[in-house]
């Protein structure tokens, strides 16, 4: 028989490789699946190091990509830790540092793999690249700059403090670190040291916290007491869900739970490290609520006593979970019903692996579909003065676009499980979806102004920054300008433009085209191209526009100025915001749904008067609407309640 050989070569030292093109489509680098402290466990320990794949992407020592900068000095001690640099050949074939909470090398690569996982998720759901939040003025010079943030800034050790949190004037994430508790540490080292930087919930949470400040600007604004509570269950949620993109961990918690995942658990827990290092016992919050064991209901009332944004914000991410579980459940009926012959119990007794397998791809499947109906569910949210109802209603109307028939009853799910918690919106005849779609305008407008809408998947995210600038100046002059548009209509999206508005509604300068009248701001043009479960894609426009008006604390002196126009020495106490988000079929050019937040609302004006300053104490005033808070809303409001 003849032999064969064969010669295998490639480049020579100091030679370039033959096709330098040729980039591998995934980059795998290894995180906490949890937190350092998930190590400590037996249990958990073997499935605590997790390997995900993110999209490839040329970094720079740091790292740093398309998304995000990492940069890690420490004010605190004025040291400043060399980059990863995760291109070396070494970090390529071994997926990255090792999880360790003592290389500030493998913090970087952390905290980086989290955030690029997080806007991958949101990128998916969207149907589009994330942008983040504009760089703000410079109101004190008037300096013109350029407001595009390509990259969100991440410092992995900005602060020597319990606490770490996205900051809108800076456009990063800072993550503290801390000393234990030395009294009740749980797992942790007495007095050792907490990297919150090193937790998977606090990065995915900081991280959904700029994206989410990116497509709404005006929901930092406290205008009533759901908004900043939304940004910090929405933050939660996001944080949850991202549990159950990690496999292995779930299949090990789902065998210890026995299918079960009614149980608090890990993957219902968020910072548990966290929680335990500033003494709480347990998780620093958890997805379960607590129900009357009587009843087996929870407290619907409780939401009428939560003020402070993390209790209150835990009332909406329980309801989500508790919508989770039911579906998971449901899906997952005729396996309990082969094991233990009733769908509605599960085995009192230890899992046959086959069993595990099966329970873990249904968790999965309905944590990954539970999580895409939350993150769209954003583009159908008021630009302004946002309600938990208002999600609850954007909830159901977003899926309800993208899958018309809900044969597994997902909406049915979520909607029970906000009205077991006392959560329902306003101006609705009753809790079935056909109530709860959000409505289309009686007097409807078809947007022919819109030119040069591209989908392609190549454009620089500059490019689409620009472009969506572009497009609010074009809108926004088409609207002044276009005479078919009837006040009615204007009317029926929360606007007022004609001259006989509200006065305490601000006044545009006259222009060269236009005269002087009410002004409004064509706040955002997004494009969406989602995907449904049939591959049909829904290709749409979401529009915000937003129009401002002069509050004052006292209603008396509201009305006064509403009646003549200015008083003598009177300043406005707060800006009252209205306008409505546009969701429009790209294909028909039609309006589909018209989301609003009435600028002539009295009753909308006296609500926001109301909490801002007639609370029953000083906290709500005090803790909101400072100047420096209002500066850095989540520096304050992570201090007082956790990251």
């Amino acid at each position: 028989m003849e032999n064969l050989s064969f010669s295998i070569s490639g480049p020579r030292a100091g030679q370039k490789p033959r096709n330098p093109e040729l980039k591998p489509p995934f980059r795998r680098l290894r995180i906490y699946a949890f937190d350092p402290a998930a190590s400590l466990d037996m249990q958990t320990a073997v499935i605590n190091t997790a390997t995900i794949s993110l999209r490839w992407e040329e970094l720079e020592p740091g790292p740093v990509g398309e998304y995000v900068e990492v940069i890690d000095v420490d004010p605190a001690s004025g040291g400043f830790y060399p980059p990863v640099d995760l291109n070396e050949t070494a970090l390529l074939v071994q997926d990255g540092y090792p999880p360790s909470d003592g290389n500030p090398r493998f913090h970087q690569q952390m905290v980086y793999a989290v955030a690029m996982m997080t806007i991958r998720n949101f990128e998916r759901a969207l149907g589009r690249p994330v942008l983040w939040a504009p760089r703000p003025w410079d109101w004190k010079t008037g300096e013109k700059i350029d407001r595009y943030v390509q990259r969100l800034r991440i410092y992995p050790h900005a602060l020597r403090e319990a606490n770490a949190y996205y900051s809108p004037r800076k456009v990063a994430l800072l993550f503290g670190y801390f000393q234990a508790s030395r009294r009740n540490a749980g797992r942790n080292l007495p007095g050792g040291t907490i990297f919150t930087c090193l937790s998977h919930d606090i990065v995915a949470h900081e991280t959904t916290h700029a994206i989410l400040d990116g497509m709404h600007r005006r929901f930092i604004e406290p205008s009533n007491p759901d908004t900043l509570a939304f940004h910090e269950a929405f933050a939660d949620i996001v944080a949850l869900f991202q549990h159950f993109t990690l496999p292995e961990a779930v299949r090990q918690q789902i065998a210890q739970l026995r299918g079960d995942l009614s149980q608090r658990s890990l993957l219902s827990g968020l910072a548990v490290q966290f929680g335990h290092a500033i003494g709480h016992y347990g998780a620093l919050r958890d997805a379960i609520d607590a129900v009357d064991p009587d009843t087996g209901m929870p407290d619907a009332s409780a939401i009428d006593r939560a003020t402070e944004s993390h209790e209150r914000g835990a009332i909406l991410v329980a309801a989500v979970f508790d919508a989770f579980v039911s579906i998971y459940r449901s899906r997952v009926a005729d396996l309990l019903r082969l094991t233990t012959g009733d769908g509605r119990r599960f085995p009192d007794r230890d899992l046959h692996p086959d069993l595990v397998a099966r329970l873990t791809r249904e968790a999965t499947k309905s944590a990954s579909h539970v999580l895409r109906m939350c993150i769209r569910a954003v583009d159908y949210l008021p630009p302004v003065d946002m309600t938990f109802g208002d999600y609850l209603r954007a909830l159901i109307t977003a899926d309800y676009d993208l899958v018309t028939e809900d044969d597994r009853g997902y909406r049915l799910a979520i909607i029970e499980a906000f009205r077991r918690r006392g959560i329902f919106p306003r101006d609705c005849r009753s809790l079935s979806v056909d109530s709860l779609l959000w409505s289309v305008p009686e007097n409807p407008i078809e947007i022919d102004w819109i030119t040069d809408i591209n989908f392609s998947q190549t454009l620089a995210r500059k490019e689409i920054y620009e472009r969506s600038a572009e497009r609010c100046q074009s809108l926004a002059h088409w609207m002044r300008n276009n005479a078919d548009i009837s006040h009615e209509t204007l009317r029926e999206m929360g606007l007022w433009l004609r001259d006989d508005a509200p006065k305490t509604i601000r006044r545009a300068r006259a222009t060269e085209t236009t005269g002087p009248g009410p002004a409004f701001e064509v706040h955002s043009v997004r494009l969406a191209n989602r995907i449904g479960p049939d591959g049909e894609q829904e290709r749409q426009l979401v529009i915000e526009i937003t129009q401002e008006r002069r509050g004052y604390r006292s209603a008396a002196l509201q009305r006064e100025v509403e009646e003549r126009g200015r008083v003598k020495g009177a300043r406005a106490d707060f800006i009252f915001r209205g306008g409505a988000t546009l969701i429009v079929d790209l294909r028909t050019r039609a309006l589909r749904y018209c989301v609003k937040k009435d600028i002539a609302s009295d009753e909308r004006l006296d609500e926001q008067r109301s909490y801002r300053f007639e609370a029953d104490s000083e906290t709500l005033g005090s803790t909101y609407f400072g100047d420096t808070n209002e500066a850095e809303p989540f520096a304050f409001v992570h201090r007082m309640g956790g990251c």
